[in-house]
This record gives C-alpha cells, structure tokens and sequence, in this order.
C-alpha cells in the first residue's frame, strides 16, 4: 500500500548534461543488478578470511584496552553525582544532533520524506555501532530500506557518499577553529597542540584531494584504469573488469551534483550536527561541575571523533573510551570527573542509539515490510527491490 512518504519522495535524479535519460536509467540500473549478483552469490573465501580477521583484532583491541574500559564502566554509580540539568541538555542537544543528520541524509538523498530516511539512518547507525567495521554493514541496511521505500538505489548510494564526505570532511575541520587559540597563546598541552596541527594538516590534504576529484577527470580516470589493471591481473580466472574509469566519472557527477545544490542548506546542517554533538559533551563536561576551556574540549572531541572512524572495535568501543578520557584529561579537566564525562558522554551518543535503532527497524516493518522482500511498500522508483537487496552486500 502506498504511503504519504512514498508519494514524499523525489523521482530519480535527472541525467548529466550530454546524458540520456536511457543512459542515465541504464547505469543506475546495471549498478543495482551488479550487487544484486553479488549479494546472491555466496561469499568468497577472501572475504570470509578478511571478516574473521577483523574480529580477531577487534577481539584482541577490545582485550588490550580492556582496563580503559572497564575505569570508565566502573565510574557508572557516579553517573548520580551529575548535575541533572546539564545532563538533560546533553541529551537534548543529542537529539538536535541527530535532528541534523538526518535533515542532511533527505538533501543528500533529494527527497521530502521524513519516516524513512530517520527509520532507516536509525537502523543503519545502530548495526554501525555493534559490528567491528561496521559502517559498511550500516549502510547496507539503510540502503536496502530506501531502495524497499521506494528511493532510486544509484541516487541513494550517491546521497549517503556526499554524506560521508560532508562528515569527515567536518571532522578534520574541526582543530582549525582551536588555532586562533593556539595564536593566542592559551596554554595547551603538547599532544593535544600536535594533535591540533596534526588534524589541521590532514584538513588541508583531504581539502585538496577532494577538489582534484570533484573538478577533474584525468586523475580519476587514471586511478579508475589502475586499479582495472590490478584487478584483472590479480583475478585472471574471472571475468575481466571494464569500464570501471567511466563509472568513477559517473557516480563522482552524481555526487558532484548532489553537492552543488541546496549547498548551503547542506553546509549549516552538517555544521549543525557537529556542533550538537560537541555541546552534547561539552554539556555532560559541564554535567561534572567542571568549567573547562571550550577550545580545548573542542580539540579532544575532534580527535576522539578521528579515533571513532578506525574500524577495528564496534563503533570505537574501548578506543574511545581510552582516548576521550586521556585527552579530556589534557584538556584540563580532573580524572575522575574526565571519565565520569566520557561515560555519560557514550551513553548518550553511543549506547542509547543502539537501544533506539531496533525500535526505528520495527516502525519501518510495519510500514514498508521486511527490506528486500517486495510488497507494496516496496513499489518505488524502478528497481527499487533489485536495488535494494544489492546495496545490502555493497
């Protein structure tokens, strides 16, 4: 049965200039039935030894900063010491944050509807949180429910890619707001200066590799013909990659295109929910009865945010929690109140968007049906379902 989100969504996006709108259907449709064969395909054994391994180190990570973890976990009867206001404006300010990503995720994903872009960035960022690696897994599930909501698959992968890159591309951002601070002679401590000009560095490369990207084609069809030759030297017993410089370009317009427009709008929601989940620890800091230098928690949220994209624990589990706490520490707030804010801190952006994405799966079930299985809710854009069940092993 169609919904009022259904009929929400945006048709697909338009073609390229010089693009058909045969070629434009085409692509999108040879994308979506790519990863449908590989999703129907058992998985090879590369993949299956590559998945164990990243449990094993995500088992040995989580065993070596087992200590780390457990000094946070133990502070967990001093969470009643809080200063309930400041903790119920974390929590507010979380909510806020997430208020702001998904507003991005429709702008990314150029549609008007609401229920499945927050049911399906809900579910997906829950399995991100709880799997080792698992932002590929996340993104997955959310594509498979926009593809069953009726959203084109090709747009959807394009969308959440901007989104991605919107997001890193804020975190290392981040340290340059500290330097007027560091000119100004605040004292910092040395790992969180280098960490500063470090992220600011970093900053300036990922600006610059993006720009090469998005404005020119010679470098991505170079990379796009490497890597064709490595693949078809490497796998000589399957059939040989072609074509792959064409859909670089092609899938870089999309995104290119989803960047250019409503580019402010995008621009002061991914702002937004960064600042958001700034001041949601900047509140549970505050929570402590601590009054820290905003700067310098600003600097130990952006590099604990960096330590949060390594995909060795489930969603940073154990990393965070040591390295939050050390740079808090850095930044000048106590010990102990530097890990009762850690521990308040991924309650609130950690632990409780677990606890709500199963309850986002289920609202969507009701509404659409189980992902991938067809039905009514299923009936979007061409391909939907095809699509969907594809980008689930994307």
């Amino acid at each position: 049965m169609a919904t009022q989100d259904d009929h929400e969504s945006e048709q697909s996006e338009p073609p390229a200039p010089g693009e058909s709108a045969a070629e434009h259907g085409a692509l999108s449709q040879r994308a979506a039935s790519r990863i449908e064969q590989d999703a129907a395909s058992p998985l090879p054994w590369r993949s299956v030894v590559w998945k164990t391994v990243v449990v094993v180190v995500a088992g040995i990570t989580l065993y070596l900063l087992f200590p780390s973890l457990a000094a946070v976990f133990d502070s967990f009867p001093k969470l009643t010491s809080l200063d309930p206001i400041w903790f119920i404006f974390a929590l507010a300010l979380q909510v806020a944050h997430f208020t702001c990503t998904i507003a991005l995720q429709r702008i990314a994903l150029r549609t008007k509807a609401w229920f499945s872009v927050t049911t399906s960035q809900l579910s997906g960022n829950a399995i991100s949180l709880i799997v080792p690696g698992g932002a590929a897994f996340g993104a997955a599930t959310q594509f498979r429910m926009l593809a069953a909501a009726g959203n084109d698959p090709a747009t959807a992968v394009a969308g959440l890619t901007a989104f991605s890159l919107l997001g890193i591309g804020g975190l290392l951002a981040l340290p340059i707001f500290v330097l007027p601070a560091i000119l100004a002679g605040t004292p910092i401590a040395n790992g969180l200066e280098h960490a500063a000009l470090l992220g600011i560095a970093a900053f300036v490369l990922f600006a610059a590799f993006g720009a090469v990207v998005l404005a020119l084609d010679g470098p991505l069809r170079w990379a796009g013909r490497l890597v064709q030759a490595v693949h078809n030297r490497l796998l000589r017993k399957k059939a040989p990659m072609t074509g792959l410089p064409d859909r670089l370009v092609y899938e870089r317009n999309r995104i290119r295109r989803v960047l250019g427009r409503r580019w402010k709008a995008a621009l002061l929601l991914s702002s937004g929910r960064l600042a958001f989940d700034f001041g949601t620890l900047l509140a549970c800091v505050r929570a402590t009865g601590v009054k820290p230098n905003p700067s310098l928690i600003l600097l130990a949220y952006a590099v604990a945010g960096l330590l949060a994209l390594i995909p060795i624990t489930p969603g940073g589990l154990g990393i965070v929690e040591a390295g939050l706490t050390a740079l808090l520490i850095l930044a000048g707030v106590p010990g102990v109140d530097a890990v009762v804010a850690t521990l308040a801190y991924r309650i609130i952006s950690y632990w409780l968007p677990i606890a709500v994405g199963p309850f986002a799966y289920f609202a969507f079930r009701l509404r659409y049906g189980k992902p991938g299985q067809g039905g009514d809710g299923a009936a979007g854009a061409g391909g939907a379902d095809a699509g969907g069940a594809a980008l689930a092993a994307g």
